[in-house]
């Protein structure tokens, strides 16, 4: 199985700046996406340390013999492993720099990562806050990751709740971020690919303005091409107000040999990037993992 990826980054319609970065290692079959929040740009700074610290990380720990800097938990895979332990240098990094810097004070940054196992043909998939993760199989769009909202915590404590009770619900205010305290609690799962998947990861800035049969229309127009498919998401978020900074980023599925890493390709629409480069839906298991050993 092959991966191919593509990712892109827009500073939107109504933002000054871009606090979104992405990174697509294609050596490590690692992509990511992060969503930065924070005054005088500090935003920008945490989803730019999240990026970089997680490709530093997977860089230094490729070779079997380095020790990690957490406890490895026997209940999860080795590729579950480096994906936590990943997500949880990047949270160390960022809490770090904001309690040393004053312009950085209260920064943070949602994260969506993705890792592939080409040996054993696994998608793991990390997340915190409401950066997502979907997958396009067979003419389907499925959510894989469940944002870390106010709003979905309401739901799910009263699930009774009217429509025009719910129309009052407070939104686009997340309960977990990196960054926010020395230690994070990361959602995990994971997903067999299939040939001529694709999968999403994106910012909140294109999950709200593009709804899910706008992104499964766009992904199956535009065939085979990750690029093509990042640009028109993109298009078509800015179309719907362009709210927010908007980034994608693709990953297509083939059956072709891979005698070398899986392709990967980056771009930029009017921002800098930041890169280091009729089937049934099964809901996935998820699981919340958080350690005591985070400090």
């Amino acid at each position: 199985m092959r991966a191919i990826a593509s990712g892109m980054t827009h500073v939107g319609l109504q933002r000054e700046h871009n606090e979104d970065s992405f990174a697509v290692l294609s050596e490590y079959g690692l992509f990511i996406v992060a969503d930065g929040m924070g005054g005088h740009r500090a935003g920008d700074v945490a989803s730019r340390l999240a990026t970089d610290s997680m490709a530093e990380f997977f860089r230094s720990t490729s070779q079997e013999d380095v020790t990690w800097p957490f406890h490895f938990d026997t209940s999860l895979t080795e590729e579950e492993n480096r994906l936590l332990a990943g997500i949880r240098v990047a949270n160390r990094q960022i809490f770090e720099r904001s309690v040393r810097s004053r312009d950085c004070a209260g920064m943070g940054t949602t994260i969506v990562g993705a890792l592939f196992s080409k040996q054993k043909n696994r998608l793991f998939v990390g997340h915190v806050g409401d950066s997502r993760a979907y997958r396009i199989r067979s003419g389907l769009i499925e959510q894989l990751t469940r944002d870390h909202s106010l709003l979905n915590d309401y739901l799910a404590a009263m699930p009774d709740l009217t429509e025009e009770q719910r129309a009052e619900l407070p939104r686009n205010v997340i309960t977990r971020a990196l960054g926010m305290h020395d230690h994070v609690v990361v959602d995990l799962m994971n997903d067999e690919p299939q040939p001529g998947d694709v999968y999403l990861l994106c910012s909140d800035g294109l999950s709200g303005m593009i709804n899910d049969d706008e992104i499964l229309d766009i992904v199956t127009s535009a065939a085979e091409d990750t690029a093509e498919i990042c640009r028109r998401l993109i298009a078509k978020a800015n179309e719907n107000g362009g709210e927010d900074n908007i980034t994608a980023l693709v990953i297509r599925f083939d059956e072709q040999p891979d005698d070398q890493p899986a392709s990967s390709r980056g771009a930029a629409a009017s921002a800098p990037a930041v890169m280091s480069e009729d089937a049934p839906t099964v809901p996935l298991p998820v699981r919340s993992i958080a350690h005591d050993d985070d400090r």
